[in-house]
């Protein structure tokens, strides 16, 4: 499993396309519907904390799981840039050029780890463990996978969910692999190269990324856009682009795969739906949503 590091940096950026408030109200609809109406919530590669500061926002209590310290430095970053605006609203964009008001909600601090989910420990039990945007597929070996599992069914509290994506088989094989694709901007670049084989399913992503800089070596797109230094604006002050190169793998699981490592780790009541509707997947689905959960 690869983290993330000069990614991290223009990771929102790039990622902001993503209709996370959709994702969030999708996700929150099923964990009520599977007993979580309350309670801690573990977000397993949580990374810059979109969901996470969203499923808070909702009335949870959260912690996020990630390997990248990067990423997690930056949620925690933006974490300090909400409450200076004084809201709790997950936009951070919203909340850094409006200053927006206090909702009023409960002041819920997330508590962010820096740990690996094959292997990531608590201090106790949760309502519920959620993972999306792919996480799960970064899991590349099936004994990690159900290893992952089996630390999540540890960690519920008796009747808790585990609900978390996936993408298929058919989205490397027929959207992703063999693709390339590029993104350019003021802020920054991005060329991101996929390779996917059939035969171990696996994709490999890499990523050649460039991020603007100022004179001070500090990323361009960080500083306020109406803030002028010695008279200039920051996108006078940006200098260079500095490069950054990764190398990232994902499996691709089938549906029958899945469902047998989570009745293998000894979770329950197993359902699969085509993404952000109640729909059993069809052979075109392009990501899954996994629902299961531990006995009572």
């Amino acid at each position: 499993m690869k983290e993330y590091t000069g990614f991290a940096e223009v990771y929102d950026m790039f990622m902001d396309n993503v209709p996370y408030d959709k994702w969030a109200k999708y996700l929150q609809k099923l964990l009520k519907e599977n007993g979580a109406k309350e309670g801690i919530v573990c977000e397993l590669g949580c990374g810059t904390g979109k969901m996470t500061r969203r499923l808070r926002d909702m009335g949870y209590d959260m912690i996020g799981i990630d390997i990248s310290q990067d990423m997690l430095q930056i949620a925690m970053e933006q974490e300090t840039i909400l409450k200076k605006a004084g809201t709790q609203n997950a936009d951070i964009n919203k909340a850094e050029s409006n200053h927006a008001k206090s909702d009023k909600k409960k002041n819920y601090e997330i508590l962010y780890l820096n740990q690996d989910m094959r292997e990531f420990e608590l201090y106790g039990t949760v309502a519920a463990v959620v993972s999306v945007c792919d996480s799960m597929n970064y899991i590349t070996e099936k004994e990690d996978l159900l290893q992952t599992f089996k630390l999540v069914r540890n960690y519920l509290d008796p009747g808790g969910v585990f609900i978390f994506d996936m993408n298929t088989p058919y989205y490397y094989r027929k959207k992703l692999g063999e693709q390339t694709i590029c993104e350019n901007r003021d802020e920054g670049s991005f060329i991101w190269e996929n390779y996917y084989d059939p035969d171990t399913k696996i994709n490999e992503f890499d990523m050649t990324i460039y991020i603007r800089r100022n004179s001070e070596g500090q990323n361009a797109s960080k500083t306020s856009k109406d803030k002028k230094t010695a008279g200039k604006t920051q996108a006078d002050t940006a200098t260079y682009y500095e490069r950054f190169e990764e190398t990232h793998f994902q499996r691709a699981y089938s549906i029958a795969e899945v469902k047998a490592l989570l009745k293998r780790a000894g979770l329950k009541d197993i359902k699969v739906y085509k993404a952000f509707t109640k729909d059993a997947p069809d052979s075109a689905a392009e990501r899954v949503y996994f629902v299961s959960g531990k006995d009572k």
